[in-house]
């Protein structure tokens, strides 16, 4: 008898939906095992410049990380809008984050990159707020832009 392969997901958009809710929901617990089990082991959560001291590494990190801010801000988020796109593996939502304890909203929207195995392999944070005018280049740190084909520079 040969040996199966675990089971995969069907990667649908009601599954990636119910997914990125669920995320959340293991976030707002406080509860790191339970939310890195939505991350592929390697999985990055990159940020805005000076936000959190850059991007989150792994799926236990980022579980650890989002449990201190539930501690230390009585965070707490929302997923206000979300649209998925099975065929590229991708989705992206709007979110609020509720700070409590600092009494602050912020709002962004996030992009999230799934694997075949139904896991969330990469989100990209982008936060709702004014342009800072000392920095030269607003993107999210530690994404490699070019690396991914982005343009880096303006065309002549």
């Amino acid at each position: 008898m040969s040996e199966q392969a675990p089971a995969t997901p069907a990667l649908s958009a009601a599954f990636m939906h119910s997914h990125i809710h669920a995320y959340f929901d293991a976030c707002n617990a406080a509860d790191p095992e339970r939310i890195a089990a939505f991350f592929e082991p390697d999985a990055v959560h990159y940020f805005p410049p000076g936000m959190y001291g850059g991007p989150f590494r792994g799926a236990l990190t980022i579980g650890r990380k989002w449990q201190a801010a539930v501690a230390n801000f009585g965070s707490f988020w929302t997923v206000d809008s979300i649209i998925c796109d099975p065929p590229t593996r991708r989705a992206v939502i709007e979110w609020t984050h509720f700070k409590r304890a600092q009494n602050t909203i912020l709002r962004g929207d996030e992009w999230y990159v799934f694997t075949a195995r139904g896991l969330i392999a990469e989100i990209r944070a982008y936060y709702a707020s004014p342009q800072d005018t000392s920095l030269q280049r607003l993107e999210i740190d530690g994404f490699d832009y070019a690396g991914r084909g982005y343009p880096t520079a303006a065309p002549t």
